[in-house]
């Protein structure tokens, strides 16, 4: 007589409903590792997704700029899909938005890389509607000419030596600014989002190159700010008096 194969004895791996369960619990044991972690780890964790997100936007420029005859979308004519003829006039910091809707592509129609999990903003549902700034988590840098110049960074930046309370140059209303920041600083992390409350400050930029790196308001200011070539396209009687990089905010 065939005995009936035990448990250990049955052949293959597990069935679909097993598997399905397997999955299910080890999503609820990495909720409840993330949520139990101590406040500077969990902040932490959400600061790398936050610098990870830039390096896609960084990959999304390329890949834009591939198709654009290397090009850059506020270097390219709004006829050919940019937006460098808006950028001729001053205070265009409400359609900061503009420039990531218009890699969505390249961002594999993917709202929420351009927000950051630190952020009190939410992912928007898709870039073709209702799309805006409020749905947006970086600035975007006009001078990308060199690998040192700064494409983009967290919107948590404010100026002067103090932190800002709030999120600095970033409207909470979500209709944007359009800044000349001197390379000779000072500007800060606010102490919202990677900053953790704390007057040091934290947040993350990205770099013409398409690299991100995670920054102090003290380096910010002394390896990059400082290094940073100066921005020439500005609009008709808003040149600065002193050399500036200009920073469009959400």
């Amino acid at each position: 007589m065939t005995m009936k194969p035990t448990l250990w004895q049955r052949p293959g791996g597990f069935t679909f409903i097993e598997m399905l369960v397997v999955v299910a619990v080890l999503a609820v044991l990495a909720f409840i590792i993330l949520t139990a972690m101590p406040g500077r780890t969990y902040i932490n964790y959400h600061r790398t997704n936050c610098l990870n997100n830039l390096k896609e936007i960084g990959t999304a420029y390329r890949l834009w700029a591939g198709d654009h005859g290397d090009l850059v979308p506020y270097q390219r004519s709004v006829s050919d899909g940019g937006w460098k003829e808006l950028l001729t006039n001053a205070d265009q910091g409400a359609i900061c938005w503009r420039n990531y809707a218009t890699m969505s592509n390249e961002l594999g129609m993917a709202p929420k890389l351009v927000v950051c999990r630190s952020d009190e903003r939410q992912a928007a549902a898709g870039f073709a509607t209702n799309f805006d700034n409020n749905y947006v988590s970086y600035f975007v840098g006009m001078n990308a000419t060199s690998p040192h110049s700064i494409q983009g960074g967290d919107r948590n930046l404010g100026p002067g030596a103090l932190p800002d309370a709030n999120y600095g140059y970033s409207p909470a209303d979500g209709t944007g600014n359009d800044v000349a920041i001197p390379i000779s600083g000072p500007v800060s992390w606010s102490l919202k989002m990677h900053s953790m409350g704390k007057i040091a400050g934290a947040g993350n930029i990205l770099l013409g190159d398409g690299s991100a790196q995670q920054v102090s308001t003290a380096s910010f200011n002394k390896d990059w700010l400082r290094n940073a070539p100066p921005t020439t396209n500005w609009p008709a009687s808003h040149v600065p008096a002193i050399p500036s990089i200009r920073l469009i905010f959400p």
